[in-house]
This record gives C-alpha cells, structure tokens and sequence, in this order.
C-alpha cells in the first residue's frame, strides 16, 4: 500500500473546478489536480432526478493529509453537499508514488494556517 489517495469530487462550472483545482495545489494539499470537462451526471437531489453537466477533479494526496484537503475542499465549494469520495491508490509507479508523497505539505498549510 501507497499510503496516497485519489478523491473525487464533482463541481458545476469549470471556473470553479480550476479555482478549487489551483487552490488545493497552491496550499499544498495535493500533489496534483486533474479537471476531467464534460462530466454527465444523474443523481437524486430534493426528492427528485437531477442531470447536470460537471467536472470531475480527481485529486491526489497522501492518506495523512485527507482530512485538512476534505475540509479546505468543502470550504471552497459551491455545493451545499460537495462529492468527497477517497480511493486508496494501492499500487502505481514508483517515482510518481515518491513525487506525490513529496509534494503534499505535511504541517498546517493555507491562509490562517
């Protein structure tokens, strides 16, 4: 095991992915952001289906820095009950495993930090 997850969250409009995408880079609390456009999505919101057009940012980090990424992702998002999903990366190149531990500050990070 890695010790690196991959969390998934899903945003409405691209400007807020790129927002939230450049700040969780910027403070640190993920070693890279992918924006994934183009995103259908089907869910049930309020009693009822919803489709709407998302982006998905899959967002990696380290295991031990899930909870100040969770709770600087939820703060930045525009959704009442934003998408914070983890998937533990359980395997995956070496080097890029090294980087991405190495690139996710480990003490207090961001504004008011």
């Amino acid at each position: 095991m890695s010790g690196a997850l991959a969390v998934l969250s899903t945003v409405g409009t691209s400007e807020d992915a790129e927002r939230i995408a450049r700040e969780l880079v910027e403070r640190g609390l993920a070693a890279c952001v992918n924006v994934v456009s183009g995103v259908t999505s089907f869910y049930r919101w309020e009693g009822r289906v919803a489709r709407d057009q998302e982006s998905l940012l899959v967002i990696k980090t380290r295991a031990d820095g899930f909870e100040p990424l969770r709770q600087a992702l939820v703060a930045l998002h525009p959704y009442d009950v934003p998408e914070v999903i983890a998937l533990p990366i359980e395997r995956g190149h070496p080097p890029y495993l090294e980087w991405l531990a190495t690139s996710v500050e480990t003490g207090p990070v961001g504004p008011g930090a």
